[in-house]
């Protein structure tokens, strides 16, 4: 039975126009499937739904929360009477936009105080504006230079309605004509999700640019042996065209974190188109154009495969135990990402050779003189002829050399640097503990957006607009015990943690419309109740069953804001109930705290699995107690990128939560590549210091050049205008980096170590063996 390897080798070269169009065919698709994707955010995006948390938040979302836009109108006066008409006319404009619930501002304080008539002058205003409760009038007139308008929206309006809605507030704006000096701007959180998503196409749009031009760059620097040096780069970006087109066909949306995925994509991607065109220029120059396309598929295309499958296998521990829905689907999206770039790679390389009638190139550029097998995994079978001595070539053959004396080295003595490079390991994994974790959506966005400018503006006039919900179920909350416990808990709370700055609930309502008080009885409660506006009612009452508290909070920290909950949690447990009665807290602000939980939880269990897989999958290929010798190196890198995290001062993000995963699947290659070319010259007959320094040798530049290729993808990323991007960038650049120390310096000390282990293992059986035959013989 013929391999899935000589079958597509065979199609390509016997049918190489059919093969072609097919191709072509399913990238025109997957452009349509691409037209499909879709930017995500919100609470989707980071916590599943279907768990209570997340059910319960949903649930509050559409049943209780309603978005509000600010509008923030400054000027030399807003006072002015001028302006309070500009303000006013504005505020009907926008009244008649669909879901908006109405449009509250200055002009109806000033109504409010004056029995529904707009003051004519500015002392008309001041003692009108006396009138009122001065907190009450600070949160809309914070100063004379400044006022806010809020414009409340329907509960359960749909996400997609929100970018049109806010595009129709600005446009509003922008044909309203205000007065000489005044300036409105559209704040709250509708609008910093909008721009967030503008945001997040324009930064993948980047991100993927500059990766594609940092492999280009790459490609004229180290490529340039071979003819058309940079078809490796197309190829991946066919391979980016197939993840898009399966993204939008399967229903994976485009968020924050997903964005990332792409740079390291590209990055491990060149890797496969460079190695399949690396091996095919080495066979077309020894043997014809068909049997160099059967050679490069049936022989390349199972040896990258295991490569791919052991990356693959991070990914899978990263989505299998995701802490948000966005970080499962950003493994997701890598694991189809290498498996298109995996596939592209092994069928338009040799694919394009064969329609182009591909010819090697023969140069005399001691910058491009260079031989194929020096970028091949397997490494050169010879030893490369370069006929200058100071060609790109030359300078990689004596780069081999080098490495193949300093490998003999290590393996003569490699207690030292084993004992070393693991205590570094160990801190490591003792600073891990002590790395901050941060989930501030805040730090997913440009420091310098004007959603988010505009947003911190108005948290430091206002202060925070954070809050705390405790949801409560009743089986009547117009029961006065009910009512009661409501007005009591939010006392409790509030004089129990300091953080709190106020409790708003229908007790609240209750009291301001019964003199201060709450209704004694039923009966006083329904004529009170009755009072009350439908749209108060609403935002905290759903039903006769379902009720709420908003808590107010400090502008403090995520991890504060964790302890808070935690602390009003056990609030919740001490305050008794009366019977039929459950509180839990929802809201943003606890989502957030849940997912540095989540963080906290799947961090380790995300690597650990990465271990376990890795693990299985290397006994399976190769069935001996030294296949598991390339997981040491994995270990000491994850325990270096603890220590990295901790001395720059990083975060843990839900980006940065992936790194222990993702680094098993990227340095696995590097360490597997080594014990695979160590084993191969020991079968030879080689002893161990000589099998580790030719395998060094043969295949240091390919898997340094390897290796540099993904750190060039992966530089992208410290080019993104998001913090939690960048801080991304930098650790997975540095865990290429730590991935070829691991492969060129800890395999060679961890070999020796393995060897000379496993032979005194061997010695003492065979000292056991003789003992006993010994004892059987008489005496």
């Amino acid at each position: 039975m013929r391999s899935p390897f000589e079958y597509i080798a065979n199609s390509i070269n016997r049918h190489p126009y059919i093969v072609a169009g097919i191709v072509i065919g399913v990238l025109l698709f997957a452009m349509y499937g691409a037209t499909l994707t879709k930017m995500e955010t919100g609470t989707k995006t980071y916590l599943d739904t279907d768990k209570p948390v997340g059910s319960l938040l949903l649930h509050y979302e559409n049943e209780f929360s309603s978005d509000t836009i600010i509008l923030i109108i400054e000027g030399d006066d807003v006072t002015d009477p001028q302006v309070i008409k500009y303000i006013d006319n504005l505020e009907n404009d926008l009244e008649g936009e669909r879901y908006v619930a109405g449009v509250t501002g200055l002009p109806d304080l000033l109504r409010l105080a004056t029995g529904g008539e707009l003051p004519d002058s500015i002392s008309e205003t001041e003692d009108a504006l006396a009138l009122l409760p001065e907190d009450y009038v600070s949160k809309v007139l914070p100063s004379k230079t400044m006022t806010l308008a809020s414009i409340p929206l329907e509960t359960g309006m749909p996400e997609d309605a929100a970018e049109s809605l806010v595009k129709n507030v600005e446009n509003v704006i922008r044909f309203s004509e205000p007065p000489p000096g005044i300036t409105v701007t559209v704040s709250g959180s509708p609008s910093f999700t909008v721009e967030m998503k503008e945001d997040m196409q324009k930064n993948m749009g980047t991100l993927i640019g500059l990766a594609m031009l940092l492999m280009i760059v790459a490609m004229a620097l180290l490529f340039g042996h071979v003819r058309y040096r940079m078809l490796p780069v197309f190829v991946v970006f066919c391979g980016i065209i197939l993840t898009f087109g399966f993204m939008g066909l399967a229903g994976i949306g485009l968020s924050s974190i997903v964005v990332a995925a792409f740079p390291v994509l590209i990055g491990i991607g060149i890797d496969y188109a460079i190695q399949f065109h690396s091996r095919f220029d080495e066979e077309i120059r020894r043997v014809p154009m068909k049997e160099a396309i059967f050679t490069t598929i049936t022989s390349s295309g199972p040896a990258i495969l295991l490569a791919m499958v052991a990356t693959a296998l991070g990914f899978i521990a990263l989505s299998a135990l995701a802490p948000a829905p966005m970080v499962a689907d950003f493994g997701t999206i890598c694991i189809i990402g290498i498996v298109c770039c995996y596939l592209c790679a092994m069928i338009i390389v040799p694919l394009f050779a064969l329609i182009m009638n591909y010819t090697p190139k023969e140069s005399g550029n001691i910058l491009d003189e260079a031989e194929s097998c020096q970028f091949d995994w397997r490494g050169c079978d010879h030893d490369p002829v370069n006929t200058h001595k100071i060609s790109k070539g030359s300078m990689m053959e004596r780069y081999d050399k080098l490495l193949g004396k300093i490998a003999v080295k290590i393996a003569k003595n490699p207690v030292p640097i084993v004992i070393i490079l693991l205590m570094l390991a160990v801190i490591g994994f003792q600073l891990d503990g002590n790395v901050i974790i941060d989930t501030d959506e805040d730090s997913m966005v440009p420091q310098g957006m004007p959603a988010k400018v505009s947003m911190d503006k108005l948290g430091s006039v206002i202060g925070s607009t954070s809050s705390v919900t405790t949801f409560i179920k009743a089986d009547s909350v117009k029961d006065i015990d009910t009512i009661k416990w409501i007005d009591g808990f939010s006392d409790y709370a509030l004089k129990k943690q300091s953080d709190l700055t106020g409790a708003t609930s229908i007790a609240t309502y209750l009291k301001l419309y019964n003199n201060g008080v709450l209704p004694a009885d039923a009966q006083t409660l329904n004529e009170v109740w009755e009072k009350i506006p439908k749209s108060n009612i609403e935002s905290y009452v759903n039903g006769n069953t379902e009720a709420v508290i908003q808590f107010s909070l400090e502008d403090i920290s995520i991890p504060a804001t964790q302890s808070l909950v935690e602390d009003m949690q056990k609030d919740l447990e001490w305050y008794t109930m009366h019977p039929g009665m459950s509180a839990a807290y929802t809201g943003q602000m606890v989502m957030f705290t849940d997912l540095i939980n989540g963080i906290k939880d799947t961090k380790n269990p995300m690597t650990y699995l990465g271990f376990i897989l890795i693990l299985i999958f290397l006994l399976l290929v190769y069935r001996n107690f030294s296949a598991i010798s390339p997981l040491v190196p994995i270990v000491m890198i994850v325990g270096w990128n603890g220590l990295i995290m901790y001395s720059f001062g990083l975060t843990y993000s839900l980006l940065t939560a992936t790194l222990g995963a993702m680094t098993i699947g990227i340095a696995s290659e590097y360490t597997i590549l080594i014990m695979e070319r160590y084993q191969e010259e020991k079968e030879k007959g080689e002893d161990m210091l000589t099998a580790i320094q030719t395998s060094i040798q043969k295949i240091g530049t390919a898997v340094s050049v390897s290796g540099l290729t993904t750190a060039f993808g992966f530089s992208a990323l410290l080019l993104s205008t998001s913090p939690i991007i960048q801080n991304f960038g930098t650790v997975t650049v540095l865990t290429v980096g730590f991935s070829l120390i691991g492969g060129i310096v800890v395999m060679p000390a961890v070999i020796s170590l393995f060897e000379k282990f496993s032979g005194k293992i061997c010695h003492e059986d065979k000292n056991k063996v003789r003992r006993e035959e010994k004892s059987k013989l008489p005496e």
